[in-house]
């Protein structure tokens, strides 16, 4: 019956009709640990939040140098200004989208 087929068809064949069986024994585990798309949600803007908390004050940091350095010039010292009021505003940005989800998930959730 299987006389007209490759040896190679036969074993690709085979391990098809197998691959159920080895795909049930196999378990991966969740490695973001969100069961939903709310909790998905949560873990995205809690990275952002973090990330943001942690990037922010190096940018101040940053800033301050670039504050210094200007050395009275006064292009140099707006561009610092700028820079610092751009991570003020970034940094209010992430606390009110934050503030926005929390009231978001306590009205329609709970």
């Amino acid at each position: 019956m299987f006389k007209h087929l490759p040896k190679k068809s036969l074993v690709a064949i085979f391990f098809s009709l197998l691959l159920p069986l080895i795909a049930s024994a196999v378990s991966i585990p969740n490695p973001i640990g969100a069961e939903n798309f709310t909790d998905l949600l949560n873990k995205i803007a809690d990275f952002i939040f973090v990330l943001s908390l942690a990037i922010a004050p190096i940018m101040i940091i940053v800033a301050g140098f670039m504050f210094v350095l200007a050395q009275g010039e006064p292009e140099k010292i707006q561009k610092a200004k700028q820079m610092i009021l751009w991570v003020l505003i970034g940094l209010l940005i992430v606390f009110a989208a934050k503030g926005i989800i929390e009231l978001f998930q306590e009205v329609l959730v709970y």
